[in-house]
């Protein structure tokens, strides 16, 4: 490998990280003629090649998977040694990190989370959204890390499970156990998803009623029972203050609660630093993350 220049090798880990031509040129600022240049000079002066044009766009060939994990982490410090503000009081993370999730998560429990790094000069950004569209992001380099509440099956992806989200039949005081029949249904979508897994697994029979209210946010759901506009099931991290205080309460108590894993998918391959900072941080606290309590999380 002596001789390769840095632009080069940095040009081809940006390539093999997003799996995209256009989107290593958009992260480099580069030109896509420039990143196809760059690649194709790198394959001739190692003599093999790194990259198969794919539907979806770079698949890596093994020997650039061994390049990769050669050289990424070398790159990565010496990127962040040179784009760095080391005359600032902040930790320098480098580049922005890009993170995927489901609103109600993210907003409540991720962003306290990640604040920390924050504070300690994380760049972050943030889209809201369904898994299909985020992990198609994740995998042509749009996004970094992915929450997801379905195990991805996509290759090219590392999944790991991040923590289990309980789920409870809640409605504001006024609604009893005996009204689960005749209540108003508050719901995600209008298939129910959410209250027909738990009829399901709770009560072992198939809800076919029609929803009075849907809100395509768990947290307008939550507001609307609050307000008494029905009943609902919904995650019990994100209700947990109104049940302490009272202003929702548990219509039910199974035995077992149904419950649903969330992972984190991120790209094979490796990450940037401040990518990988991201990830320690969620899998470090993410059991905390769908936890009932909703006190603060702690610092790193």
């Amino acid at each position: 490998m002596r001789g390769i220049s840095f632009d080069l090798l940095r040009t081809f880990l940006a390539v093999h990280r997003s799996g995209s031509v256009s989107r290593a040129a958009e992260l480099l600022g580069l030109s896509q003629p420039t990143v196809t240049a760059h690649v194709k000079s790198l394959e001739r002066d190692l003599g093999r090649p790194l990259f198969e044009r794919v539907p979806r766009g770079m698949a890596p060939t093994p020997a650039a998977d061994q390049l990769a994990a050669r050289v990424g982490h070398a790159l990565d410090a010496l990127e962040e040694l040179v784009l760095g503000d080391l005359s600032g009081p902040a930790e320098t993370f480098g580049r922005a990190v890009h993170l995927g999730g489901p609103a109600e998560l993210v907003c409540a429990r991720v962003l306290p989370c990640l604040a920390p790094l924050v504070s300690r000069g994380l760049h972050l950004r943030v889209t809201l959204g369904l898994p299909d569209g985020l992990l198609t992001a994740l995998a042509d380099g749009s996004l970094d890390l992915v929450i997801s509440s379905v195990r991805p099956r996509r290759r090219g992806l590392r999944v790991e499970p991040l923590g289990d989200e309980e789920f409870a039949l809640v409605a504001a005081p006024g609604w009893t156990f005996r009204d689960v029949d005749r209540a108003p249904l508050v719901a995600y979508a209008e298939n129910l998803p959410i209250l027909r897994r738990y009829w399901r697994t709770v009560f072992d029979t198939r809800l076919t009623r029609q929803p009075a209210v849907v809100v395509p946010d768990l947290r307008g759901v939550l507001a609307a029972v609050t307000a008494g506009a029905g009943i609902t099931v919904l995650p019990v991290y994100l209700c947990a203050t109104e049940l302490a205080d009272g202003r929702l309460h548990l219509l039910h108590r199974p035995e077992l609660p149904p419950i649903n894993t969330l992972f984190l998918a991120t790209r094979a391959g490796g990450a940037h630093p401040a990518a990988a900072a991201v990830r320690e941080r969620l899998l470090a606290h993410g059991p905390d993350l769908m936890t009932p309590s909703p006190a603060p999380h702690p610092g790193p």
